[in-house]
């Protein structure tokens, strides 16, 4: 007994693909914390299981650390298109992927995967989430969240893009205060579902740096959606063009948003290889076990 997952990264933001496809196996949430446990197990950022069907669709299920699913991830949309061109799903240049909140479009630079723009969608401000894109509501209030943090007070701008964002402009930004309110907006009950956390700083009309904080993962040096959150959000406070540059801890990624708050991101991924789970672990925490 033995299953092999497929390990890729994208600007430091790592997961594991399960390929459904070739595994008949269900995952449980306490087996996707167990295979991304990095003491104990193989360390990972998440699990993405796919392809699989959603909606009728073609699509990619997302799991978090924690064994929660997570609505949508730019980076972890970046590392499954990439799979699907090394895995051979994918041979032409555009490819549609839906996740559990909406579709996107998914343009590859080359031949081999490795860099590819990806449509996004749009960016609706307010804390109204629409369960799905093709209900989600044209023009919902902006929602605004008062934060402080170092005796300062500080203004967070909610924004849902397939999954639900605080974006908070600061003076100067660190991973101890994204820790810090990240931790203290998501335990404070306000939000159902959780939220992600960004904190930015605007160093120009074309260069933002940020530090994330993730719902189900806590610090991480890279999100692609937090990225376009982060991007519409600026340019609708008038910060910035809408054609960006945002720079994480892991890497750069371009963002560009049009006048209707639409996002498109260009990202790479690499393929990092293969691991395969042993028996004594698989056994040990009772995964794949009848």
């Amino acid at each position: 007994m033995e299953m092999t997952l497929g390990m890729y990264e994208s600007f430091g933001n790592d997961y594991l693909i399960y390929d459904c496809v070739k595994n008949s196996y269900e995952l449980k949430p306490e087996d996707i914390r167990s295979i991304c446990n990095r003491q104990f197990g193989a360390g990972s950022d998440g699990i993405l299981v796919g392809p699989t069907q959603i909606f009728g669709k073609m699509g990619v299920k997302i799991y978090n650390p924690d064994g929660s699913e997570a609505a949508i991830s730019g980076n972890g949309l970046c590392i499954f298109a990439k799979y699907l061109k090394d895995a051979g799903y994918v041979v032409k240049k555009e490819v549609t992927l839906q996740t559990q909140s909406r579709s996107v479009q998914v343009h590859y630079h080359d031949e081999q995967g490795k860099v590819m723009t990806i449509q996004m969608g749009k960016l609706y401000c307010g804390q109204t989430e629409p369960v799905r894109e093709e209900g989600a509501p044209e023009a919902p209030k902006t929602e605004l969240v008062p934060v402080t943090y170092g005796g300062k007070q500080y203004e967070g701008t909610c924004v849902w893009m397939g999954n639900l964002h605080c974006i908070i402009p600061m003076e100067e930004i660190s991973k101890e205060a994204v820790c810090k309110i990240g931790r203290e907006l998501e335990q404070s009950g306000r939000f159902a579902d959780g939220i992600n956390t960004q904190i930015i700083r605007i160093a120009d009309k074309n260069n933002i740096y940020t530090e994330v904080y993730e719902r189900g993962a806590g610090y991480t040096l890279a999100s692609g959606s937090s990225c376009c959150a982060a991007a519409g959000v600026a340019y609708q406070l008038g910060l910035t063009d809408p054609c960006v540059y945002v720079h994480m801890p892991g890497g750069t990624l371009t963002v560009k948003v049009d006048e209707e708050m639409n996002a498109n991101m260009t990202g790479s991924a690499d393929c990092i290889g293969t691991i395969t789970l042993a028996d004594e672990f698989l056994r040990k925490y009772q995964i794949m076990a009848e």
